[in-house]
């Protein structure tokens, strides 16, 4: 079966000056080539987010990473450990489990971009789904095939900058203010997933 087993064990996760977590080595390079793969093989979509209720602050493509097939499951299998340890060492949140997984594209030729904004919350497709608590974003692109398009993050005072080699992860708590620059060359993909858990009291 084809799936993702390197070890997250290999690696050691560690903290940006903001307080944005990274983490390199998760999957090898085959690894990362079936996930993207496998994910240009989604039928794509317009990102559906709103600022204030009229003007979009998103201009992306998007594809849902359902749990229906060996190489999906592994995936998430992978993402929940991954989820797991980090929690654990970083975050210690009450969570339920990981939403629906989503590929984003930014193109240049939509000159794509997401403008500030938090995470946290009931997803509007499931509202029935406990709040989005903990954001994790890995980089499917070679930092050399685009310009632009840098993920920022304002957990704190200091604004992280999330790492661009191909691989590398980054996971924040959901009310962290966060944005993806404009893109001005190329292509750049990403894997998002988000770990819910009950309201915050």
């Amino acid at each position: 079966m084809a799936g993702f087993r390197k070890a997250i064990s290999d690696s050691t996760p560690f903290l940006l000056k903001g307080g944005t977590v990274g983490w390199h080595g998760l999957f090898s390079e085959a690894e990362l080539n079936l996930l993207e793969r496998y994910c240009d093989g989604l039928a794509l979509e317009p990102a559906q987010v709103l600022g204030d209720g009229y003007n979009s602050i998103r201009t992306t493509r998007v594809a849902w990473v359902e749990r229906e097939s060996e190489v999906a499951e592994s995936l998430y299998l992978k993402m929940e450990e991954i989820v797991l340890r980090l929690n654990a060492e970083h975050f210690r949140s009450d969570l339920s489990c990981l939403t629906t997984l989503q590929y984003a594209l930014y193109s240049d030729s939509e000159s794509g971009y997401f403008d500030w904004h938090i995470d946290y919350g009931r997803d509007s497709r499931d509202p029935a789904q406990e709040p989005r608590k903990l954001t994790i974003s890995l980089q499917l692109s070679n930092e050399t095939s685009y310009d632009g398009c840098d993920l920022e993050v304002r957990a704190a005072h200091l604004i992280d900058v999330a790492p661009r080699q191909r691989g590398a992860l980054v996971a924040f708590r959901a009310y962290a203010l966060h944005r993806v620059t404009p893109i001005t060359r190329g292509i750049r993909k990403s894997l998002v997933a988000w770990a819910a858990g009950p309201e915050y009291r």
